[in-house]
């Protein structure tokens, strides 16, 4: 499975124990699941809620930051999308969960309105 994001966890994502900010994760889980509404609304797409977070494990300065989603639900003008950050230590293999979430998106116009999120 291909990541919506990916990206490696600097110095100014972290708190003054060296952990990623939880704030931080759930905005590049945002990001990824932004991505996936935009691309299947055909347009733009905005965030209306975030629920079900959770943090199973920690990130550390250095890790990479993978965040992959799904499809979860669509509606006439909304979309459901689940997230998950994985982090990848940065000189090895090990891989583990670090947050999940969903994230629900309304697609809209130019004019803020909600739209049909599958256009014609």
């Amino acid at each position: 499975m291909t990541p919506d994001i990916r990206v490696t966890i600097m110095p100014t994502d972290t708190n003054p124990y060296g952990g990623a900010f939880g704030g931080w994760i759930i905005s590049q889980m945002a990001l990824g699941a932004a991505s996936r509404a935009s691309r299947h609304s055909k347009g733009r797409a905005i965030l209306v809620a975030a629920d079900e977070m959770r943090f199973p494990a920690g990130a550390v300065m250095g890790d990479e930051l993978s965040v992959f989603t799904t499809m979860e639900k669509t509606g006439t003008t909304s979309m459901t999308i689940s997230a998950r950050a994985d982090r990848r230590e940065r000189d090895g293999d090990f891989v583990e969960t670090v947050a999940t979430g969903r994230f629900t998106f309304v697609a809209v116009d130019d004019a803020n309105r909600p739209r049909p999120c599958t256009p014609d």
